[in-house]
């Protein structure tokens, strides 16, 4: 289920009146982009009490034209729907500033479809969730041909077609270099200036791809944790992405897990792309690290949770193993726990 079949879903729950504008239509594209008057738009929305604006960042000056919406009529719901963040960002979040409430819809998450079943169900199902990602229309579909095939579309009509439509930046070979080269390192820390030889092209270049896939949700970034170690390093960051299908049909490797040599990796890439689809989605805000030292010490995840810090180390076979005495002494009121398939529940709690 995608963000217009759930707009759609939820005005049909509703009682009251409402109408959707589809921006995609030629007829209703020109009608809004027309409307610059709030009279001109009145005649568009009626009386509705919920109007939705789906794909709305392909309207000029949308955020102008919402702004007149909710001063005029403020006894009229709307939803504006976009693509991703960026398409709509410059144009509708000065004019909207304390006038709106921000929604994502991310893939699938882990709640929503494992929550309550046992360790038994749950592994059965893990090997497709790292293979194969989250995307409703992917983990819908049987077979796993199928599912390799979807995936593989969605990544690059995704990366491509919607991603570049509403920027400056037009070199998809680039950003498919580039975002390769991130589906290799993931759980390593990245350097633009190497990513930048890499790639060859200049380091801003690489920060502005990199901003332009976070925007549109294909990445996100960790930050590493810096408090009281002078050993701690303090500059470099990971990178993972929101949904592991995606990441998988970049690099042209869906194959099972016994034949990879990355699992630790995609497990890990899972584990925190759950935790942080919380952060964003439920909206429990606490701030989310990794932690290493220069002499390589290193915890996965670390959560800051109003000054107090619990470290996660997430490991897909569940061995024994300790924390870092580097960790122990700097923080000695901190905790520390392994995430194993059979307890990493806990972390998204």
């Amino acid at each position: 289920m995608g963000k217009t079949t759930l707009v759609k879903s939820m005005a049909k729950s509703l009682t009251s009146a409402y109408t959707y504008l589809n921006c995609d239509e030629q007829d209703v594209l020109v009608k809004l982009r027309e409307a610059n008057t709030s009279t001109a738009l009145k005649t568009i929305i009626g009386d509705n009490k919920l109007i939705i604006i789906d794909e709305a960042q392909r309207i000029k000056n949308i955020g102008l034209k919402l702004k007149l919406l909710a001063d005029n009529f403020p006894n009229q719901q709307i939803i504006a729907t976009g693509s991703s963040s960026f398409e709509l960002a410059n144009e509708v979040n000065e004019p909207l500033t304390g006038r709106s409430i921000d929604y994502w819809l991310f893939p699938l998450s882990y709640s929503e479809i494992l929550a309550g079943k046992s360790n038994l169900e749950i592994n059965r199902e893990l090997e497709n969730l790292l293979i194969y990602g989250l995307y409703p229309d992917v983990y819908q579909t049987a077979g796993m041909d199928k599912k390799a095939a979807r995936v593989k579309n969605l990544a690059e009509n995704y990366l491509f077609k919607d991603t570049l439509t509403f920027t400056s930046f037009k070199n998809s070979e680039v950003v498919l270099k580039l975002a390769q080269a991130l589906a290799l390192q993931i759980g390593n820390e990245v350097s633009y200036n190497e990513l930048a030889t890499l790639v060859g092209v200049s380091k801003q270049t690489v920060v502005n791809y990199i901003t332009l896939l976070e925007k549109s949700f294909i990445v996100f970034r960790l930050s590493p944790y810096s408090g009281n170690l002078r050993k701690e390093l303090g500059k470099l960051r990971k990178i993972y992405f929101f949904d592991l299908g995606i990441r998988n049909a970049l690099i042209n490797n869906q194959n099972s897990l016994s034949l990879r040599d990355d699992v630790g990796k995609l497990w890990e890439n899972f584990v925190i792309a759950e935790k942080y689809k919380t952060q964003l989605g439920p909206g429990w805000k606490t701030n989310l690290y990794f932690w290493r030292t220069y002499d390589q010490q290193e915890i996965d995840l670390i959560e800051d949770k109003g000054g107090r810090l619990f470290g996660w180390e997430i490991k897909w076979q569940n061995k024994k193993a300790k924390p870092p005495k580097a960790w122990t002494d700097t923080y000695p009121k901190a905790s520390w726990q392994m995430a194993t398939r059979d307890n990493f529940q806990n972390l998204l709690s």
